[in-house]
C-alpha cells in the first residue's frame, strides 16, 4: 500500500508549486485547483492567505521518493 504525501511540484508550478501539489494529492486538474483558489479570493478574500500559509508549510517534492526515482521530462 502506498502512502499519498503532499508535496509542492516544482515541475508544475505558476508561483510557487502549492496548487499543482494538491491537484495531484487529490487527483484534480491543475487548473480545477488554480480556478477553486482564485474563487476563493473572490468570495472572501482567504484565497491567498491559505495559498500563503501552505507555501510556507508544504515540503519541495524531492528528487528521489523512497528509493524511487522520478519521471524526467527530458528524453535519452
Amino acid at each position: 500500500m502506498q502512502t499519498k504525501k503532499l508535496y509542492r511540484n516544482p515541475n508544475d508550478q505558476m508561483i510557487a508549486g502549492v496548487c499543482s501539489g494538491l491537484a495531484e494529492y487529490f487527483g484534480l486538474d491543475t487548473t480545477v485547483m488554480r480556478l477553486i483558489f482564485v474563487l476563493l479570493f473572490f468570495l472572501g478574500g482567504n484565497g491567498i492567505l491559505i495559498y500563503v500559509i501552505l507555501w510556507i508549510l508544504m515540503p519541495v517534492q524531492p528528487t528521489f521518493l523512497e528509493g524511487e526515482i522520478l519521471k524526467k521530462d527530458d528524453k535519452e
